[in-house]
């Protein structure tokens, strides 16, 4: 399967990406592995006719609006992400009446038809630093409330106020079962992921993006972590600290929409190349404006 897909890469001018909560397997084969953020500013820099990319439905659709050119094409179109889709209708109109100088910021893992009603997309990785950067005093951070109160949390100058939105695979990870962990590695350091709640951000040693957390682990000198995110990301830890010890909380937190990029998926697609991302034109138009802006704003 490997030799066939490297195979129909070449012949088909395409480029895999791969985020990190993906299959190791697709980390292997991919060209390119990263967070959100990275994974965008690649998509609309390829050079490439056709992308792969092995994440889930927002990060094809995000990858398509900032490459129209390109042929954006999914391992399985079933693969969605829950918090995309958790800003209640009519939520968004309902703020910009209530606060005049209100900026919608929009974090990436969201439906196209959310970013269209938002002033600029965000990441977990430059999420902070945008925020900052805007000259609204008022945000309504969306989807996520645990990304969104990190933020608040870095940015007190700012009034952000919360959706009610998570994402429930970092929100299923509590205290309980990290201390638990650290009973069992007492010297270990806990990383986490800000999607997570606020007690496991109190309980972590360092809080940041999956980019983030690779590079604290990279060139931390201690030997031993508790991980607090999907475990996917255990794969790029692995491979580059061999000599480190990571850990996950039990049960170990799974996204199992990322899961379906498998390497069987992922040549049926260059085959065939079928399961192509469509986006209408107006919903391209308007989502590509808070993309735009945050590739800008996130330099």
């Amino acid at each position: 399967m490997r030799n066939r897909i490297e195979k129909l890469k070449k012949e088909k001018n395409a480029v895999i990406l791969a985020h990190y909560y993906a299959p190791s397997e697709a980390q292997e084969i991919a060209d390119y592995v990263g967070d959100s953020f990275y994974l965008a500013k690649v998509a609309k820099q390829s050079k490439a006719d056709v992308i792969v990319f092995c994440g889930v439905a927002f990060m094809g659709e995000s990858a398509k609006i900032l490459c129209n050119d390109k042929k954006v094409l999914m391992p399985d179109l079933s693969a969605d992400c829950a918090m995309a889709h958790m800003v209640k209708e009519g939520k968004i109109e309902e703020m910009r009446a209530k606060y005049s100088d209100l900026a919608v910021v929009c974090y990436i893992n969201s439906t196209a038809e959310l970013k269209c009603q938002s002033d600029v997309c965000v990441t977990s990785s430059n999420a902070v630093k945008i925020v900052k950067a805007l000259p609204n005093k008022n945000i309504f951070f969306i989807p996520d409330r645990n990304l969104g109160r990190y933020v608040a949390s870095q940015v007190p100058e700012k009034n952000i106020i919360l959706n009610d939105g998570c994402c429930p695979i970092h929100a299923e990870v509590t205290a309980a079962q990290v201390l638990k962990v650290k009973e069992m590695h007492q010297n270990a350091l806990v990383l986490c992921h800000p999607e997570c709640e606020k007690e496991i951000l109190e309980l972590s040693d360092f809080s940041g993006s999956t980019a983030e957390i690779i590079d604290f682990a990279k060139e931390s000198t201690a030997s031993e972590f508790i991980i607090c995110t999907e475990k996917g990301v255990g794969y790029k830890l692995e491979t580059d600290n061999p000599q480190k010890k990571f850990y996950f909380p039990t049960p170990c937190p799974v996204c199992k929409d990322m899961k379906l990029n498998t390497l069987e998926n992922i040549l049926k697609v260059l085959e065939n190349e079928e399961n192509e991302v469509k986006v209408s034109e107006n919903l391209r138009n308007g989502a590509l404006l808070p993309l735009d802006r945050m590739l800008e704003l996130g330099k």
